[in-house]
């Protein structure tokens, strides 16, 4: 991994407003470090599930997933089809087989379209009401925010252990 400073420590990025620094933060750190960390990665140990758990290729699609489907209801507006058949596939291969350079991609796209939406949303709203899910469970735009830069960066984490003991093994 690099040495350079993290994100958060390089200073405020532009067009996007002080209260959502933290999570474009976030967002940055876990792309930079899943970039860095799946560079030459063997696709053949992606779905490789170390004593049980969940598996490199399911972080990464989890991940991807997580932002769409989070950042859709904090914009208030509820799932697709498509939303749907990715969270259904999250945890295997498709048809068609994933390479890394596949999924490491999706997320990258997943985190631009987050700071473009970071980058759109007014702060005046970051209080209100979203709900979540069919059960509309209850949440705030600042709420889904947070919860899905602290989600990522968790899975990032477990991204990492899980990588690195396919790897040695």
């Amino acid at each position: 991994m690099s040495q350079k400073p993290e994100v958060w420590q390089r200073g405020a990025l532009p067009g996007i407003d002080p209260l959502l620094q933290p999570v474009a933060h976030a967002l940055l750190q876990a792309r930079e470090e899943i970039n860095e960390y799946m560079d030459g990665f063997p696709s053949a140990l992606l779905w490789e599930r170390p004593a049980g758990m969940a598996s490199t290729g399911f972080h990464l699609q989890h991940l991807s997933g997580v932002l769409d489907r989070v950042f859709t209801y904090a914009r208030a507006e509820g799932l697709s089809e498509f939303q749907f058949s990715q969270l259904a596939e999250e945890g295997s291969d498709s048809a068609e087989g994933y390479t890394v350079a596949d999924l490491v991609g999706r997320f990258n796209h997943q985190v631009d379209l987050a700071l473009q939406q970071l980058k759109n949303t007014d702060i005046n709203t970051l209080p209100d009401f979203r709900g979540v899910g069919r059960a509309k469970l209850p949440s705030t735009v600042i709420g889904l925010l947070f919860h899905a830069a602290e989600h990522t960066m968790r899975h990032v984490g477990q991204l990492m252990v899980t990588a690195a003991v396919v790897k040695s093994s």
